[in-house]
């Protein structure tokens, strides 16, 4: 199933049922007292957060949603039954915005639910309209009409570490191997063409599309790299070993970052010199020294390839993550 990230789609709520005139029926007479009951209230429209990021794959297609009517009053003062909700899933990080009036929603957790559209009231029944001076009302009340309107779904990737870095960078590499993903890898531009998430002992890393120069003005994958960078935690920014200027393919990244706005370039970066098996160890000792005062940041080294970096740099992870320092 493809991955979306944005969708438009409409939903309604259900109606309210309509009250009814019903009489109580005795041995002495046909018509008795009124006993007509109230409808049941028309099912409301729930967004609901759910950890499938693929969630929004299934607004593609569908894109009517209706909740469930109320049912109509019944006799002997029995009230119709209100009518189920309709469930709109989105994936955590889901911004939801009604496009009539503008009101914008966020669901930031697995299972949180938001009341997006009440469903309309029940109508009255006859039994509600007797009185001293009424004894034999033959008024009701029909149910109230739902609410609804067009929905904009953009999803917003939160993560508690995001992998960002030029093409082929090795982020999907440094993903799988960190959380056993399954995110494609090869050897040519945009391999990850949307984002993939892994879990590190509990922690949600989100290896981001690769960069080029211009995204920040919608060159590349552009905006859509970006938006997904804007609730992600930590940037670990990846820098290949075999680049010859790691400073300029840093730069060319945090360049993007810091046009594009949005805090982005306040948060908190770890630069990570990656695929180090393919240089010597004193070209990796060069080249980290020289991104640690060129950048300010903490530069971690490793690859793929050999076991004891990896184990350094899952260790360092876990400490940062554990205790976001």
């Amino acid at each position: 199933m493809a991955f979306v990230d944005h969708a438009i789609i409409h939903a309604e709520s259900g109606k309210g049922g309509d009250g009814v005139i019903r009489w109580l029926r005795t041995k002495e007479s046909a018509r008795g007292g009124p006993s007509g009951g109230d409808g049941g209230r028309g099912g409301d429209v729930i967004l609901v957060g759910v950890r499938d990021l693929s969630a929004l794959s299934l607004y593609r297609y569908e894109k009517k949603f209706h909740a469930e009517n109320g049912e109509a009053g019944k006799g002997e003062l029995k009230k119709g039954k209100d009518g189920e909700p309709a469930l709109i899933k989105v994936p955590v990080g889901t911004l939801v915005r009604v496009l009539e009036t503008g009101d914008e929603y966020e669901l930031t957790k697995e299972d949180e639910q938001i009341l997006l559209f009440r469903g309309g009231k029940g109508g009255l029944g006859n039994a509600r309209f007797k009185g001293p001076s009424n004894q034999n009302p033959f008024q009701q009340t029909p149910g109230k009409p739902g609410k609804g309107g067009d929905l904009e779904l953009t999803l917003k990737i939160i993560a508690d570490a995001g992998l960002i870095g030029l093409p082929n960078a090795g982020k999907s590499s440094l993903l799988n191997a960190l959380t056993r993903a399954k995110s494609k890898v090869g050897a040519y531009p945009f391999t990850t063409l949307e984002p993939n998430l892994g879990e590190f002992f509990g922690y949600i890393l989100a290896d981001i599309p690769g960069l080029i120069e211009g995204a920040s003005s919608g060159r590349g994958l552009g905006i859509k790299f970006l938006k997904h960078v804007e609730r992600t935690g930590i940037l670990l920014h990846l820098v290949s070993a075999d680049q010859e200027d790691p400073i300029k393919a840093y730069g060319e990244v945090h360049t993007e970052i810091e046009s594009f706005g949005h805090e982005l370039a306040k948060k908190r970066e770890i630069v990570v010199l990656s695929k180090i098996d393919l240089i010597s160890s004193a070209e990796c000792e060069t080249k980290t020294q020289l991104l640690a005062r060129e950048t300010g940041r903490e530069v971690l080294a490793v690859s793929t390839e050999d076991p004891e970096s990896m184990k350094a740099f899952s260790d360092r992870m876990t400490e940062i993550l554990a205790r976001k320092q």
